[in-house]
């Protein structure tokens, strides 16, 4: 493992007063050394110590190319790194329906959004949506549906369905997503279309850039109609870089976010997801919303969800299908009695977790050119660091040895945050409103076409370039997102430079 402990001991030299987050796994001492390093940066003429390996000592410095993404962080042990490897594979693998001759990869299903985690993740980036001209049938598993209705009068307090998002209740038909593919005898449940509209926004300088402002569909339903209130959200698959390292921030690192004054009338709040394993209501910090509370979970439903698996933490053969998908629940399922009884077993499933966990996050690019510096200053004057938060120093106790006590730049401070009547889907997700999304983590961001050249940013992938991104921000950011319009063509080129260099 590098020597990286050792300089970031280097780095908490000073100490000042601590912050008002208590952090058990710190002393008072190396509690107000910590608060001190991830403190905001007031300089901007040189770039900050140790900014250059944004993912610490994981921190990937190989060659630029469109696999830079899938690369083991590199701060591994050599079993963690054939873990990683196995892991790889998994994550890779096409399952198939059963029965099937193909032993341990089949169970597929009965209905399905892809047949592997790499069909969304696109070497481990973002996924692709159909082009921008509509109206689009799409067929591309990287665009999901989320389904779900208001609460209904005969609920106690949750749905009677196997993975039930907090405070949310599933579409009596079709569950909590659009399955579009189904196995051999079953109907899929439908495609999404999507049309656009194009918006014009004037920007300073005499520019005007355009928005791509969508709107959905869903045609060719298998099962009848939907739910008259149903409430629907599309989601693009993120990348997956940096996942264990989110993971080891401190839950104490988060709340103290939300007690944060960071001005312009943001107010982040933390979601609230249902630990699978505990039963217990805890903190969320992954997904669109942060609905869910760990990297094994967000797994789990992941294979349940999006491709109908079983495992250990949710042992359901037919995945998303209904009750009233009588059918679909009785099909033939994949699990094989010598291998446990789950078609994704448990030893398969943590090796999917170590992979997760352990995607290295690329090391930054120009940190020094004074184009970039400008442009990172113009991102701290715009106050988008109200909810884009810089930097931590993750748990001295993380589980996994290899994330623990780094300092890492995922500029996200995991938190919700009211994004406006533009970004709205109108479908709660457990604490979260239907116009609140967490603060994604920007690290990669500028590496997002090298790994998928037709990647596109935001939720549910609007966004053509980093300044429509910019652009698309309204509610609590919207005072950010008005200062961007108001710089000069040159600053805006500035921040972008700075954005591509994450």
């Amino acid at each position: 493992m590098r020597s990286y402990f050792f300089l970031l001991a280097a780095l908490l030299a000073p100490a000042m007063a601590a912050g008002d987050a208590p952090r058990p796994d710190l002393s008072p001492a190396d509690l107000a050394r910590v608060r001190a390093i991830t403190a905001a940066t007031r300089d901007f003429s040189l770039p900050e110590r140790f900014e250059l390996m944004q993912g610490g000592a994981g921190t990937i410095d190989k060659l630029i190319n469109a696999d830079i993404f899938s690369q083991p962080a590199a701060n591994l042990s050599m079993q963690a790194r054939q873990d990683f490897l196995v892991g790889n594979g998994l994550f890779r693998k096409d399952w198939v329906a059963s029965p099937s001759s193909t032993h341990a990869s089949d169970g597929l299903g009965p209905l399905y959004n892809a047949r592997s985690c790499q069909g969304c993740h696109v070497k481990d980036g973002r996924g692709t949506i159909p082009a921008f001209e509509g109206p689009e049938r799409t067929e591309n598993m990287a665009l999901l549906m989320r389904l779900s209705i208001p609460q209904p009068p005969s609920a106690a307090g949750s749905p009677k369905v196997v993975v039930p998002e907090l405070f949310t209740f599933a579409e009596p038909t079709y569950g909590f997503q659009l399955q579009p593919f189904a196995a051999t005898g079953l109907p899929g449940e439908g495609w999404i279309d999507i049309r656009y509209e194009e918006v014009p926004v004037a920007l300073n300088g005499g520019e005007t850039a355009t928005l791509m402002k969508p709107s959905y569909q869903i045609r060719d339903l298998g099962y009848g109609p939907m739910h008259p209130q149903v409430m629907m959200s599309p989601r693009l698959a993120p990348p997956v870089i940096g996942l264990g390292l989110l993971e080891a921030i401190h839950d104490e690192d988060i709340y103290a976010n939300a007690r944060r004054e960071v001005g312009d009338g943001v107010s982040g709040r933390p979601n609230r997801a249902r630990d699978l394993v505990t039963d217990k209501v805890v903190l969320g910090r992954f997904g669109w919303k942060a609905g869910q509370p760990s990297v094994n979970q967000q797994n789990s439903v992941a294979f349940f969800e999006d491709m109908g698996l079983s495992t250990p933490m949710v042992p359901v053969h037919y995945g998303d299908c209904t009750e009233t998908q009588t059918a679909c629940r009785a099909m033939p399922h994949g699990a094989q009695p010598r291998l446990g009884k789950e078609e994704v077993p448990g030893n398969l499933a943590e090796l999917v977790n170590t992979y997760a966990q352990n995607l290295g996050v690329p090391q930054r690019r120009d940190v020094d050119d004074a184009r970039v510096l400008a442009g990172k200053q113009l991102f701290y004057a715009s106050n988008c660091v109200a909810c884009h938060t810089p930097k931590y120093v993750t748990r001295r106790d993380a589980p996994r040895l290899e994330h623990r006590f780094q300092l890492i730049w995922p500029y996200t401070d995991l938190l919700l945050h009211d994004m406006g009547d533009g970004l709205a889907d109108g479908r709660p997700e457990g604490d979260a409103t239907g116009t609140e999304w967490r603060t994604p983590p920007l690290w990669g961001i500028g590496l997002t076409k090298t790994v998928n050249p037709q990647a596109t940013w935001l939720h549910d992938g609007r966004a053509r370039t980093l300044l429509e991104a910019v652009l698309w921000h309204g509610g609590e950011a919207q005072p950010a997102r008005d200062r961007v319009v108001k710089m000069s063509p040159a600053e805006r080129a500035d921040l972008i430079r700075f954005l591509e260099s994450l």
